[in-house]
């Protein structure tokens, strides 16, 4: 067998979002103190149990925090071993058998074991799951003890990507008697646990001095404030009352980007912004009339107008750096003048009146009117129709009730939601099906990178969605705040890396 430590850099989902009001100032608490330090997030999530739910923010708060998987993704996007620690991979990348850490113990007392981990894999696959990768998860064919420290994985397709989905919010290892409360209750093995949840507030997590490497975690206090306005956003880090803002918006850095007491880090990213299409609904069933709406809209326009000049140009569900990458921006290229001609072919008469969902975030609600005047110009009036996180999730993700709406994909490898049937876009294509089953099953990283390739071609020429962006994260902090990560290939917050100077 051999002995593998790292993989791909790439995964697989989808980004939700979530508005709340500014919180009571408690960023005072951290300043002048070095065992305590306040965080910021734009969104608060509906919950903490990051298998239940396909909010980013859950795992921006709990990931390698509270909870921990069997392998960790790095910010370089390489994979390392957490709870695991050691594997080895069949010659036909099926077959995984992972070394557990021992002397480890859940958060309530209870032991770490293989036993904990076939249970963890087992809910996650079954069959009222409501993992967003229960796919990769069912797909496993038997997840076998063989003592406490050494679990056998065995997938019924291979997949080339395994060792970083296992490091992915959704693959952490829960500890069965809690289990079902850990979404207000989480109960883990990292080195943080819940202190206290002020809804629509503030989170507070305390260092758990029950972990195994007592010195893993600096900092004893960390509270995450939940502040959705841009111009509170600027105001909490200028007041100091917030210590670093993970993704801040964009907006803010002329303000910080000259400032001696602030760091700005500008990080690269997997993430994909796009214009959502419901293939399904009339007349966007037509592959014209997506491609009328896609060839309606200046990328470059929208980077400034949602993203302050922070992106990529995309052409398809890929980014710039990613494995197999093809630049496919050409297939849908700016052109008004044929998006009407489209239409016109198609049959649609003008003006053609759609619903642009927006959800809170500054992306969306600035996109969102940059993407209707431009729409507007070729005979397509999009009302905007601005809604919360739980509406977007439960009309927009899980009703599939809606036209087009903007939405971040956050996760680096999430092509695989192209071949789900019941998924939010409404997508079924055969062709692309059968391609992501070769791509899947192919050994060989060269056949791989082909397939991928043809893939986002598909795709792109299917106009699946008006793909827009890949954004660029901003994080403003104080200057003396050390170890936040450079780059984002996912959505965490590793609080055992930060500390003060």
């Amino acid at each position: 067998m051999l002995k593998r430590r790292t993989v791909l850099t790439h995964s697989a989902s989808v980004a939700a979002w979530a508005s709340v009001p500014l919180a009571v100032s408690q960023g005072a608490l951290a300043q002048g103190r070095k065992d305590a330090i306040v965080l910021a997030m734009a969104l608060e999530p509906p919950g903490l149990d990051p298998t239940t739910g396909a909010a980013s923010a859950i795992a921006e708060i709990t990931q390698y925090n509270i909870y921990e998987t069997l392998t960790k993704i790095n910010s370089d996007g390489t994979v390392s071993p957490l709870l695991a620690e050691s594997w080895e991979v069949s010659p036909d990348l099926r077959t995984y058998t992972f070394r557990l850490r021992k002397g480890v113990k859940f958060q309530n007392g209870e032991p770490f074991n293989a036993q904990a981990v076939k249970f963890s894999f087992q809910r996650a696959g079954a069959e009222k799951s409501t993992n967003k990768d229960k796919r990769t998860f069912a797909s496993m064919d038997a997840v076998q003890v063989v003592d406490d420290h050494t679990v056998v994985v065995i997938n019924k397709e291979l997949d080339p990507d395994f060792l970083f989905l296992m490091g992915q919010a959704t693959a952490i290892i829960v500890e069965p008697k809690s289990a079902d409360t850990n979404a207000t209750k989480p109960v883990g093995t990292g080195p943080y646990k819940l202190d206290n949840w002020a809804k629509g507030s503030s989170v507070t997590l305390g260092k758990w001095d029950g972990y195994r490497n007592p010195a893993a975690a600096k900092i004893k206090k960390v509270t995450f404030r939940f502040i959705a306005d841009p111009a509170a956003q600027v105001a909490a880090l200028l007041a100091g009352d917030v210590d670093a803002f993970p993704r801040v918006t964009p907006r803010s850095v002329p303000q910080f980007k000259d400032n001696p007491k602030f760091q700005v880090l500008v990080s690269g990213s997997r993430a994909k912004t796009i214009l959502a299409i419901n293939n399904k609904k009339k007349p966007l069933d037509d592959v014209r009339v997506r491609r009328a709406i896609a060839m309606a809209v200046d990328r470059k326009a929208v980077i400034q107008g949602a993203g302050d000049g922070y992106g990529a140009p995309i052409g398809s569900h890929y980014v710039p750096g990613a494995f197999g990458y093809v630049d496919t921006t050409g297939v849908n290229p700016y052109n008004p003048e044929k998006a009407k001609a489209l239409l016109k072919e198609a049959g649609v008469a003008t003006p053609l009146e759609l619903t642009l969902t927006l959800p809170p975030p500054p992306y969306a609600r600035q996109g969102g009117e940059v993407i209707a005047s431009q729409l507007a110009k070729v005979g397509i009036v999009a009302k905007l129709q601005n809604v919360e996180w739980a509406q977007w999730l439960s009309g927009t993700y899980g009703a599939k009730n809606y036209d087009l709406t903007i939405i971040s994909h956050v996760e680096p490898f999430d092509l695989g939601n192209f071949a789900k049937p019941d998924y939010y876009w409404n997508y079924q294509s055969t062709k692309f099906n059968d391609l992501y089953t070769r791509y899947k099953t192919s050994p060989r990283a060269a056949d791989r990178a082909k397939l991928v390739g043809d893939l986002q071609r598909l795709i792109a020429e299917d106009s699946v969605h008006a793909f827009l962006y890949q954004p660029q994260w901003v994080t403003v902090a104080n200057k003396n705040v050390k170890g936040l990560w450079k780059d984002m290939p996912v959505f965490v917050n590793d609080l055992s890396s930060l500390s003060w100077a």
